[in-house]
């Protein structure tokens, strides 16, 4: 009722084209004024009577309706306003959008020739940008396979597919930048390519033995199973390549009249890839951060979205229908047991919830005991293949190879039979189904992504060692002369074995298990059925090896290439399992809050990769005899020592940015911005549940006219 004017008209146009003012009317019937004891009686109205009442009640708020009446209409367009937008943002009928465009060309006549020519420039500008646009997305990766697995088996399966793209594509960003400025200097001032050279200067005040590094490579007659193993281990002819830290030794290469700094590009690329990562997952993450928030509402707004709003209408094939229909059986199920948990729980005495509060702090004790035996067992098994691996001399290749590979088994062994004890578990938990799924994924990631961190501090307690050994260098130079190439190359036996894994699970357990089940009647056969394709699981595998890919970059710049090799072939691997050897699961998530989760735990990732590598380069001494930060007592000593090369001024600049006085009130004013920030999102969301309460008075206010309306007709 509000909508209307003071003369009863709509905003729109008339039979004579805009007016003078630039608004533009359509022709309406002429309406009777309502009479004021009847809008008195809508529940919104009455809704409104309740809040004012209080202090200030007994204001008379009649006649307020007209005043706001005109506020929420807001103002009207201008004719420079109508003319600018474009016809397809007016919210009027086909012959009304006919009418504005007949003005809008009819006005251009009388523009000024600059205008005309801005205002068409600026249209085929537009149009340009558009067509480019759309002829992109033709070039862009998967686009057709992705669209067909979204037909088939819907967008929550789809979302695992894109996001595996995202990391290709990613890992692929990452190589190029480590490539162009770390690999490609190195390569080209030590051929001496374009006239190039390189300088290289020896360590000073360094022990002699802090300096000496002779890499295991094959000398003599080598067996092709020797290469072999230096392939899978990171050993051998691939330790003395570009590949590992160890090859860049150089301190500058002279690019023909360029001095390049590589230690300081090498550090700087370093935290261009850590920083391309964390913009460009925020960046994606914000749609889905919206699009949970939308999604976040009560139990009857989500039943009516999955009741009139819960179809896939991107699904083109007939088992892909079935499947979303039980879903949706399943999805209205899940909210009919969690609101019979609301109300078990609110009606629990306090003798029950005693017993099971103790029971999950027991079955909570029972997980830290697996989480403790896992981690202990990866620490002894990473002390003990470091140990073995060193003196390896008699041993023959099989046996060398376990021994390499037993911390990266461990950890695989880890991350498989951890989650079963879990999903175990927290079936007596007595919790929520989607906070089971929840608390379960967590811990599933807690577990693999700590696995990682337990591993890189079995390292360290052997890198970074108290005794007599370690005190000539800083670190344990007996066993590890260039310690960084020994981590890139457990990062590097890490992200193969995980590949090695995926595709083993899928040519040796799927394949024969389909096999099984299409020609095998036998009942428990049959009854086991294809294995479901697990969003999550797929999903913590990938983030996994990219959490290994993002530390290991450091210790091993070429590595993000294998990372992009290996989820490209990773992507065809889970698309042929997913079509032929496994089903879609039986409990689909939505595809809008998929993409958010799958970005939130990559970036916990990411945030975890941060802790290793800042302790790697600020904290544990830099390997003296190889590298390019041989001649810094840390990583990190490069920055002050380049910034005492920069002129005075700006050294005083830059020294005054890292001082307290700076930082100080930096802080402050970071706060300060975040409060604010704070306090607009408190706003924001008072003002969404001003609206959704806004929604519900006008559903009631169409509830109330037809209920007058047909007693109305009842009468007559």
């Amino acid at each position: 009722m509000s909508g209307f004017g003071a003369a009863g008209e709509l905003p729109g146009w008339g039979p004579d084209g805009p007016s003078g003012r630039g608004e533009i009317f359509f022709p309406e019937e002429a309406h009777a004024a309502a009479p004021a004891d009847f809008l008195q009686e809508l529940p919104s109205y009455r809704s409104v009577l309740r809040r004012r009442a209080g202090p200030a009640g007994g204001q008379d708020p009649q006649g307020s309706v007209g005043p706001r009446a005109g506020e929420a209409r807001g103002p009207q367009p201008e004719g420079a306003e109508l003319a600018a937008r474009p016809v397809r943002e007016h919210a009027l009928s086909i012959a009304e959008k006919r009418r504005l465009r007949d003005y809008q060309q009819a006005d251009i006549k009388y523009l000024s020739g600059w205008n005309q020519w801005k205002r068409t420039s600026s249209k085929s500008w537009k149009k340009v940008l558009k067509d480019i646009k759309e002829s992109l997305s033709y070039l862009q990766l998967w686009r057709h396979d992705i669209h067909s697995i979204e037909g088939k088996f819907g967008t929550g399966i789809q979302s695992y597919f894109s996001f595996l793209r995202f990391l290709v594509l990613l890992n692929f960003l990452i190589f190029i930048l480590m490539f162009g400025f770390v690999t490609l200097p190195t390569v080209i001032s030590k051929y001496g390519i374009f006239n190039s050279s390189f300088a290289k200067i020896s360590p000073k005040s360094t022990d002699s033995l802090c300096t000496v590094y002779t890499p295991s490579g094959n000398k003599g007659l080598v067996y092709f199973y020797t290469y072999l193993k230096d392939l899978l281990t990171g050993t051998g002819f691939l330790e003395t390549t570009s590949l590992f830290y160890g090859y860049y030794t150089i301190d500058a290469a002279l690019l023909s009249i360029m001095r390049y700094n590589l230690p300081l590009a090498y550090l700087l690329t370093t935290f261009a890839y850590l920083a391309l990562s964390l913009v460009w997952i925020i960046k994606r993450s914000v749609s889905g951060f919206k699009q949970s928030l939308v999604h976040d509402e009560d139990q009857f707004q989500s039943y009516c979205n999955k009741v009139f709003a819960g179809w896939d209408f991107c699904i083109t094939d007939l088992n892909a229908a079935r499947l979303k229909h039980r879903s949706l059986q399943y999805e209205l199920q899940t909210d009919l047991e969690e609101e019979r948990i609301k109300r078990k729980i609110a009606d629990r005495t306090m003798k029950e919830k005693l017993r099971i509060y103790s029971l999950r702090i027991f079955l909570n004790i029972i997980v830290l005991a697996v989480l403790s035996g896992c981690f202990y067992s990866i620490y002894r098994a990473t002390v003990f293949s470091q140990e073995k691996s060193n003196n390896s001399s008699s041993t023959n290749l099989q046996t060398n190879l376990l021994v390499q590979y037993l911390p990266s088994m461990v950890i695989t062994l880890a991350n498989f039979v951890a989650p079963q004890i879990f999903s175990i578990l927290i079936r007596f938990e007595d919790y929520s189904p989607a906070f089971e799924i929840k608390l379960t994924l967590l811990r599933c990631v807690f577990v693999r992504l700590a696995n990682i961190g337990v591993l890189l501090f079995s390292l360290w307690s052997q890198i970074h060692c108290a005794n007599d050994s370690c005190k000539a260098c800083g670190y344990n130079y007996e066993l590890y002369p260039c310690w960084e190439s020994a981590v890139g190359q457990e990062m590097y036996k890490l992200l193969i074995f995980d590949f090695m894994i995926i595709l083993a699970v899928t040519l040796f357990m799927d394949f024969p298990r389909m096999l099984l089940v299409t020609h095998c009647s036998w009942k428990p056969v049959q009854w086991c059925g294809l294995q479901e394709f697990g969003i999550s699981d797929n999903v913590l595998e990938i983030i996994y090896g990219q959490t290994i890919c993002w530390i290991g970059t450091f210790f091993s710049p070429l590595l993000p290439a294998i990372a992009t090799i290996k989820y490209f072939i990773i992507f065809y691997v889970k698309k042929i399992s997913l079509i032929h050897t496994r089903k879609p699961p039986g409990r689909p998530i939505r595809a809008s809050s998929s993409n958010f989760f799958f970005l939130v735990v990559l970036l916990i990732g990411l945030v975890l990769a941060f802790i290793p590598l800042g302790i790697s380069i600020a904290h544990i001494p830099s390997s003296k005899a190889c590298g390019p930060f041989r001649n810094f007592n840390t990583s990190w000593a490069v920055v002050p020592d380049t910034i005492l090369g920069f002129p005075t001024g700006l050294q005083k600049v830059l020294n005054g940015i890292a001082s307290e006085a700076f930082a100080v009130p930096f802080f402050m004013v970071i706060c300060l911005i975040m409060f604010y920030f704070i306090a607009l999102a408190g706003a924001h969301r008072r003002v969404v549940e001003q609206l959704r309460e806004q929604l519900v008075m006008e559903s009631r206010d169409k509830l109330f006219l037809i209920r007058k309306i047909t007693e109305a007709q009842k009468c007559t």
